[in-house]
């Protein structure tokens, strides 16, 4: 099991992972197959090291769940509003994009009338869900929405992953230990509410059939 425990701080020791968890979730909003996911899970895996290892030697640079918390989150606001700038300023070029794909329309169209109705839950649920956070910055901005519109609801979604992605790791490492098997279990977790999520905006009614 020490093994197991030293292997993981290698690879996710304070204060590198916090770049890394940073980056990754800064840029997986234009490319959604990075695994920011896994990065904050197994950080908050090797997390749980620290609380149950009275007596046994917890290897040095265990990631604070605090501040891996509060990088995932601020990283993710971030990068939402990167996206949200670049499509705002995208021109004629970027309308004609969106205009062509029938995902990024709904998402645009819907986005602006649960922003509209001061709910921006559709903001919250498309973070969790495979490259919906993608379709909702870069719809957000191309709708020219205001930012006191949409940061609000990007910030409460960016701390709602970053902290059910960190307590996922964390309370996995604690239930089945600091292992690989406690890592993979939580992933399973994490894709099963990106599944979940990617339902309920599909089940969300289209603004057109809601009068």
């Amino acid at each position: 099991m020490l093994e197991s425990l030293e292997g993981v701080g290698l690879l996710v020791g304070a204060p590198w992972i916090y770049a890394w968890v940073g980056l990754s979730v800064l840029l997986d909003v234009f490319l959604p197959v990075l695994p920011s996911g896994v990065l904050v899970i197994a950080a908050a895996t090797a997390a749980a090291a620290g609380s149950g290892a009275a007596t046994g030697r917890v290897p040095d640079g265990v990631p604070d769940l605090l501040a891996l918390t509060l990088c995932a989150a601020t990283a993710s606001v971030l990068g939402d509003m990167v996206a949200y700038r670049l499509a705002w300023r995208g021109g004629p070029r970027l309308d004609r994009a969106i205009a062509r794909s029938r995902r990024l329309t709904t998402a645009q169209e819907r986005l602006g009338t649960a922003l509209a109705r001061g709910g921006g839950a559709l903001v919250v649920l498309a973070r969790f869900a495979p490259a919906g956070r993608s379709l909702v910055s870069l719809g957000a901005g191309a709708a020219r929405r205001r930012v006191r519109e949409f940061l609000p609801w990007s910030a409460l979604a960016g701390l709602s992953w970053a902290a059910y992605s960190v307590a996922l790791g964390y309370f996995g490492g604690q239930w089945l230990g600091t292992t690989w098997l406690a890592t993979g279990v939580s992933l399973l977790a994490l894709f099963g509410a990106g599944a979940g999520a990617a339902f309920l905006m599909r089940r969300r009614p289209h603004p057109t059939e809601t009068t």
